[in-house]
C-alpha cells in the first residue's frame, strides 16, 4: 500500500459521482453515494463532496478500494458526528469516520467529533498505516487524528531553497483531545533523489502546528540527516511549553537525543509508559478492529 499526500489544489479531476447536501449532486449524503460505489475496484473511483455539513458516520469498508474523496476544503466540506463514550458505547464506535479499504485518498474534507470534553473520549478519525511509503518535504504528515504509522518508510524529499524539511505537524488544539501521531518501527530517511543535496538543508522531526501538538517516535530507525536539535518551532515560542514530543528507544545515527531542544514540551517517556499509552493496542484500540480485516500489526512494542 502506498500513501501519497499532496497539497490542496494540486489535483485536477473529473468525479464519477457528486455528493451535495443541498441536493445539487447525485446524492445528498456520503453514505448514499458509498452504497453505490463499485466494490473491489482496481481503478480509481472519484467522489466529489461539495461544500456542506454532512451529519453522518462514514465507514469505507474493506471491499471499497481505490476510492478518492475530494472536498472543497477542510473548513467547507465537513463530516461531523457527536458520539462519545458518555453514550455507553466503546470508544472505537465513536469515530465519525473510519477507513479500511485499500487505496483510499481524501483531500479537502474536514472530519470532526463535536462531543466535547465533558462527554469523555470521542474520536473523529482513528487511522492505522502499515507498510506504507510516505514522502514529502514540509509538514507532510499532519492533521489531528489518532494515528499510528507502523513499519512504514518515511522518505524526505528536497524542499525549496528557502525552506527546511519537517516531517510532522500535529494539530491537537486541546489537552483533552486524544489525538496524536505515533511513528512506530518506521524508517525515516532521505528520498534517493534528495541524498545528493541532503547536507544543504535542515530536516526536523516535527513542529507544533497547534498548541497541544503531540507526536512520538518509537523504536524507529532515524537517519543521520535529521538535525541534532530534532524539533523546530512553528513561530516564536508558540506551543513549545504545551506540546508533547517524545522519542522512545529509537535507533540510527539520527536517534541521538543529546543535542535536542530543551523545551518544556519535550518529554521523557519510558518503554513501560509507551507500552501502556502509545501502541496500536492502547492508542488506537487496534486489537478491537484491525484483526477482522486481516491486516498485520504489532499490538505492543518490540521487545527490549
Amino acid at each position: 500500500m502506498r500513501l501519497l499526500l499532496v497539497s490542496p489544489g494540486s489535483l485536477k479531476f473529473k468525479p464519477n459521482v457528486t455528493v451535495a447536501a443541498d441536493g445539487s449532486g447525485n446524492f445528498k449524503s456520503i453514505n448514499e453515494a458509498l452504497a453505490k460505489v463499485p466494490l473491489m475496484s482496481i481503478s480509481t473511483y472519484m467522489m466529489y463532496v461539495k461544500t456542506g455539513i454532512y451529519r453522518e458516520y462514514v465507514s469505507v469498508a474493506s471491499n471499497v478500494t481505490n476510492l478518492v474523496m475530494i472536498g472543497d476544503g477542510a473548513t467547507k466540506t465537513i463530516i461531523t458526528g457527536n458520539r462519545s463514550a458518555m453514550m455507553n458505547i466503546s470508544t472505537m464506535y465513536t469515530a465519525t469516520m473510519e477507513v479500511i479499504g485499500n487505496g483510499f485518498f481524501m483531500r479537502g474534507i474536514g472530519v470532526e467529533n463535536t462531543a466535547g470534553a465533558k462527554n469523555y473520549q470521542a474520536v473523529a478519525l482513528r487511522v492505522f498505516y502499515r507498510d506504507c511509503t510516505i514522502t514529502g518535504t514540509v509538514d507532510f504528515i499532519f492533521g489531528d487524528a489518532q494515528v499510528v504509522f507502523q513499519n512504514c518508510l518515511i522518505q524526505v524529499r528536497r524542499c525549496m531553497d528557502n525552506q527546511q524539511n519537517v516531517v510532522t505537524a500535529q494539530g491537537r488544539e486541546k489537552m483533552s483531545e486524544d489525538s496524536g501521531i505515533v511513528i512506530h518501527n518506521c524508517t525515516i530517511e532521505p528520498h534517493p533523489e534528495f541524498k545528493a543535496d541532503v547536507g544543504k538543508f535542515h530536516t526536523f522531526l516535527g513542529r507544533p502546528w497547534k498548541e497541544y501538538s503531540r507526536t512520538l517516535y518509537i523504536q524507529s530507525d532515524i537517519g543521520g540527516f535529521i538535525d541534532p536539535l530534532g524539533w523546530l518551532p512553528w513561530v516564536g515560542d508558540f506551543g513549545l511549553n504545551t506540546c508533547y514530543y517524545a522519542e522512545v528507544e529509537n535507533r540510527g545515527v539520527g536517534a541521538d537525543i543529546s543535542k535536542r531542544v530543551k523545551w518544556r514540551g519535550i518529554k521523557v517517556v519510558t518503554y513501560q509508559q509507551a507500552q501502556l499509552q502509545y501502541t496500536v493496542e492502547t492508542f488506537i484500540q487496534g486489537q478491537e478492529w484491525i484483526p477482522k480485516f486481516g491486516v498485520p500489526f504489532i499490538p505492543g512494542l518490540l521487545p527490549q
